[in-house]
């Protein structure tokens, strides 16, 4: 069967490449999936299926050898020389040296031009050192063969480790349940689950895959799927999604998704996509790469050629000396290596700390960002409540807590349960009795013997307890509480903000980036929380349309926006903004996959590291380009004057190329 190329959307293709050889090579080590699908090619259109795994030493085996017999053949050349290393012993000693290294680009460059692609990295490698050969040098003819095969080593190297620490990132997330088997409980992977299993739910575990609530009802903390902060009550038969946390009691669920289609499934489909999605910069340089190669040969040809024209005493060896010369210098490997590989490190790097981004172009979009929007509930607060302050009236703070408590024991409504986190077992001395429960009111009982009221303001006016009206105007939910009669004080319940919020906002003012937080809660909420986060402005009981008015009036001011979002609420803004970032620990499948950055654990900082990222991943591939380009325009005037040696064109190309894949990989080491 004849070989078709493959092309993505942008034109970039995908196949008898460099990077794909690569790829291919990681995606075996790492057990990572490529992206694109190997029944597109057929087994005998030259594509290696056997791939082993391989260590770092048998990697560089078979330049350990080349190097070596390099070495030595150098050595009897200039330094202890032997009359039987001369004729065809030496040729055939530096051929020996050359096949390690050299066959695998030869059988590569065969087998593009077999396909059609003739104007490869592969072939321009071997007419340089077959060229190399044919005029008598041998050692330059291995040396650029060699560091050629040691660059795309480090390549492959880089690349491996960048796959690595995405699929390690990967199987931190939970993927496993508890499966009720003949009434017996199986913990079974989360793959092997199917539609109709019934996963058994303790409390405070995450459901791994979205079903039917088979219990009479529990609560779950919702605040990711849906933007509200109240955690929210389901009854028998409702649906309960992935991403759900139960609260409480534990809880039965029947499986009505296939694991296929979970968010865990679709966010690694979206990490083998990555890549796919090129930066500007990338895309110009492949762009570049494609007419700038044909040429180069061309001029080459040139150059051993149309001397013969004009000058007298045409020698044809050193002609083809500098054209050879000049092909390596002209080889656009370290950018065609280097660049990507500098993108695939900072979305390697991102990987690593948390970050998920989905494409290289998404990492200069993030450099360039002057606006940072941000929904508040799951966002900068954690969605859940708990007590934020509690006010003892006539009695101590102390038994306050404890009666309280106590009595909440008897509930099962998430406000109970931040009471009793809050009391920290205080109350299990105590002495329950008379429990009943006032629908939309709250608790009455007795503790201890003293008559215990813990509910709303609605409570305390239907037994005619005055309190203190100031309640009436807090934003947040309150308890009050009266023992025997008499108004006792009060819990203030509030959503908490996320440890490293006010870091995160900090450190985003530090590096002059706005900080705009749009939120569906009262507009006295978000005031609270902006105030305490210092945020430069705050918008609240906003409906996702009004979110996205929001959105679309500072991009009328022609500014780069982010915006972070975690609820199926904040999919339109998400798809909206220059950058659509989704809180990826808890958030709906709907923003993780509208969205083109997802910070997997949940943590507001992480924006700015996103940032800070995306800065220094274009800073290290202009580097490469200024590099590239500053030294092989050198060399290469050099070289068409017959100045450089092809040692020096070696180091312009191959030494340039290693030195900037050396320079990619430096992302992937630093501390963000």
């Amino acid at each position: 069967m004849k070989h078709q190329h493959r092309y993505d959307a942008s034109g970039k293709q995908l196949c008898c490449t460099l990077e794909e050889k690569i790829n291919k090579k990681t995606d075996k080590q790492t057990g990572c999936c490529s992206t694109h699908n190997e029944h597109e090619h057929s087994d005998d259109d030259g594509h290696d299926h056997s791939g082993t795994d391989q260590t770092t030493f048998q990697m560089f085996l078979p330049a350990i050898i080349s190097f070596t017999l390099l070495l030595i053949a150098i050595g009897l050349d200039n330094y202890f020389p032997q009359s039987w290393f001369t004729g065809y012993v030496r040729l055939g000693w530096y051929i020996f040296a050359y096949l390690p290294v050299g066959f695998p680009v030869l059988k590569e460059a065969f087998e593009s031009i077999r396909k059609g692609e003739i104007f490869s990295e592969f072939l321009l490698m071997c007419i340089a050192t077959i060229g190399a050969f044919s005029i008598g040098q041998f050692p330059e003819g291995v040396a650029v063969m060699l560091f050629y095969a040691i660059g795309e080593i480090f390549q492959t190297l880089a690349v491996q480790r960048a796959k690595s620490n995405i699929k390690l990132l990967l199987d931190q997330r939970p993927d496993e349940a508890t499966v009720l088997i003949n009434g017996n409980a199986t913990i079974k992977k989360a793959s092997e689950i199917t539609i109709g299993e019934i996963i058994q739910l303790k409390s405070g575990e995450k459901l791994a895959l979205d079903g039917k609530l088979l219990t009479d009802n529990a609560t779950f903390n919702t605040s990711a799927l849906t933007g509200e902060s109240k955690p929210d009550t389901k009854l028998k038969g409702e649906a309960v999604l992935a991403g759900m946390i139960n609260l409480n009691t534990i809880a039965q669920v029947e499986v009505t998704t296939a694991y296929t289609d979970s968010k865990l499934s679709k966010i690694l489909e979206m990490v083998q996509e990555a890549t796919a999605k090129k930066a500007p910069t990338e895309l110009f340089i492949r762009k570049f790469a494609k007419i700038y190669t044909p040429i180069v040969v061309f001029l080459a040809i040139a150059i051993c050629v149309l001397p013969m024209l004009f000058v007298d005493n045409y020698v044809f060896r050193d002609w083809l000396y500098r054209a050879l010369v000049f092909l390596v210098i002209s080889c656009p490997c370290a950018l065609v290596i280097s660049i990507p590989l500098g993108y695939f490190g900072g979305i390697g790097a991102a990987s690593k700390n948390g970050i998920l981004f989905k494409g290289s172009s998404f990492l200069d979009i993030m450099a360039s960002i002057q606006v940072v929007v941000m929904d508040k509930t799951g966002t900068l607060t954690k969605g859940v409540f708990k007590v934020q302050k509690v006010v003892a009236v006539d009695i101590s703070e102390a038994d306050l807590v404890k009666f309280t408590s106590a009595l909440e024991t008897k509930s099962t409504h998430p406000v109970g349960t931040a009471i009793i986190e809050y009391a920290k077992g205080t109350e299990k001395n105590a002495t329950v009795t008379d429990v009943e429960e006032i629908a939309g009111h709250g608790l009455k009982g007795k503790v201890d013997g003293k008559e215990i009221l813990a509910g709303n303001a609605k409570l305390m006016q239907k037994f005619n307890i005055s309190y203190d009206v100031e309640i009436d105007n807090t934003p947040f939910t309150i308890i009050v509480i009266a023992i025997n009669q008499k108004y006792a004080g009060y819990f203030l319940i509030a959503d908490e903000i996320k440890e490293d919020a006010k870091q995160a906002i900090e450190s985003l003012h530090k590096i002059n980036i706005k900080t705009v937080m749009l939120s569906g809660d009262k507009q006295a909420v978000v005031n609270a929380v902006a105030k305490e986060l210092n945020i430069d402005l705050a918008h609240g009981d906003l409906l996702p349309e009004h979110k996205v008015e929001k959105v679309q009036e500072l991009k009328q001011q022609n500014l780069k926006i982010a915006f972070v979002g975690d609820g199926v609420n904040d999919a339109p803004v998400v798809a909206l903004a220059d950058a659509g970032i989704a809180m990826g620990g808890l958030g709906s499948d709907a923003t993780i996959e509208t969205a083109d950055i997802v910070i997997q654990n949940d943590q507001p900082y992480k924006i700015y590291t996103a940032i800070n990222i995306g800065k220094k991943t274009k800073q290290i591939v202009w580097q490469n380009i200024g590099l590239a380009f500053t030294v092989k325009a050198i060399v290469l005037v050099l070289g068409a004057g017959g100045l450089a040696t092809m040692w020096e064109a070696v180091f312009a190309d191959v030494g340039v190329a290693l030195l900037a894949i050396l320079n990619a990989v430096r992302i992937q080491r630093m501390k963000f």
